[in-house]
């Protein structure tokens, strides 16, 4: 399973009315042709991946009322299936030198790959203040400090955990990394086994050298990891080892290395859902899978989050988070409309819009209120505390240095491997590209 197909967002919410203010300040006049100079009415297409669920609707509703805004300008949007527009759709339009004018971009290679072949436009001069409404989430769309995607939604990885387990071993929850230690123990001891973790699909045990590489590694060496392929920080190597020290306490269940991560009641996300552990490292979408494993198919009453700890001394920011979401971007040859339709989609009403169908996370703070599910709003809340967002590590690096990574993790995970063996591995994938 690739990081993407992790990202589903499995609690379902009930979608709600919300009105829309004026559109005024954020789109164009609509007196442009095709290049939006030439006095001719515009024609926007929008290529998107939603195709279930509520946000068809929402996206559907987008583009009629951006219309109504602006006349002369027409939003044809269409919803295609993600994996086909990201592995066939838009790599063969931009190829062929016709792109939809706003489509889906994602962050990491791809995006990198876009940039350097001009098939994107540069977003800060054209929708500034909408690129900075985002915070911190806009890192992973931006190449060389110039941001050529926005993203609407954005999840996080943290720690989801039976509040009454954690009660039971009279212990909270931890914000250092020896705090979460300590936690462990007193788990341990009050006989209750503290982490489940599905290492049977792989992926799971990868997240957690992630983790500890983004709380070990600066931020600055973490982008210069991801843009040079620069491994040579020790601190990779330092995030070997806590990962080894960490297995060394004994905080996962009995035959973790075969345990599945979310399938039944015997998978990392069972376990929690019964009762079984007391918590499990995953993405925002993990409650609705928990509660999809419960006998009653309900998200439990005592699951609470909180994000993965700080780790005292290293150079690590202690609020750094893990995660991933979707991004909207304008091909370089779009009319200026496109990234008035953009920013659009990225205002306060739109964006609370979103939240209220369920669809995600928005990633414009003041919308944010609009959540309804109790579980999406802790992670929004972590997500608005992170001073700096790193991409999914495998994702930022790119299928040939994330495969060789996950698989020397992995190894590492299973005994068989060092901490030096994971970035040997990177540095020999990164010297094949």
């Amino acid at each position: 399973m690739n990081t993407r197909s992790r990202m589903r967002l499995a609690a379902g919410l009930a979608a709600t009315g919300l009105a829309i203010g004026a559109l005024s300040g954020c789109a164009g006049s609509g007196d442009g042709g095709e290049d939006g100079g030439d006095g001719e009415d515009v024609t926007l297409t929008w290529w998107h991946n939603a195709t279930s669920g509520p946000l068809p609707a929402v996206w559907e509703e987008v583009a009629a009322e951006f219309e109504a805004a602006n006349p002369g300008v027409t939003v044809e949007q269409t919803g295609y299936q993600n994996e086909e527009l990201q592995r066939t759709l838009i790599p063969n339009a931009l190829a062929a030198g016709d792109p939809p004018d706003l489509f889906q971009v994602w962050p990491g290679g791809e995006l990198r790959d876009q940039v350097e072949n001009g098939y994107l436009m540069p977003l800060d001069e054209a929708i500034g203040d909408t690129v900075s409404s985002v915070g911190a989430t806009v890192n992973p769309w931006q190449v060389g400090g110039e941001t050529y995607g926005i993203p609407f939604t954005f999840g996080i990885e943290g720690f989801w955990y039976n509040t009454e387990l954690f009660e039971q071993a009279g212990v909270e929850a931890p914000t250092t990394l020896d705090e979460l230690i300590d936690v462990v123990g007193a788990l341990r001891d009050a006989g209750i086994t503290p982490i489940a973790v599905g290492a049977g699909d792989k992926w799971p045990a990868a997240h957690w050298w992630y983790q500890f590489a983004l709380h070990s590694c600066s931020p600055e060496t973490l982008q210069a990891a991801e843009t040079e392929f620069d491994f040579s920080d020790e601190c990779f190597v330092e995030a070997g080892e806590q990962l080894e020290d960490f297995l060394g306490i004994n905080p996962f269940q009995e035959g973790f290395l075969g345990t599945p991560a979310q399938t039944g009641a015997g998978s990392s996300a069972g376990l929690v859902a019964n009762g079984q552990a007391a918590m499990e490292l995953m993405g925002h979408w993990n409650a609705g899978v928990i509660g999809g494993l419960t006998p009653d198919e309900e998200i439990p009453e005592f699951l609470g989050w909180f994000p993965f700890p700080g780790i005292e001394g290293s150079a690590g920011d202690p609020t750094a988070a893990l995660g991933g979401g979707d991004g909207f971007g304008c091909s370089a040859e779009a009319p200026p409309e496109c990234a008035d339709l953009l920013a659009y989609i990225l205002s306060p009403e739109v964006q609370a819009k979103f939240a209220a169908s369920g669809s995600g996370i928005p990633t414009v703070p003041e919308a944010q209120s609009a959540l309804e599910d109790p579980n999406l709003k802790m992670v929004a809340e972590g997500l608005a505390a992170a001073s700096f967002v790193q991409l999914w590590l495998d994702t930022a690096y790119g299928t040939t240095v994330g495969n060789a990574m996950n698989e020397g993790i992995v190894n590492l995970f299973g005994g068989v491997g060092t901490p030096e063996d994971v970035v040997t591995k990177m540095e020999d994938a990164a010297a094949t590209l």
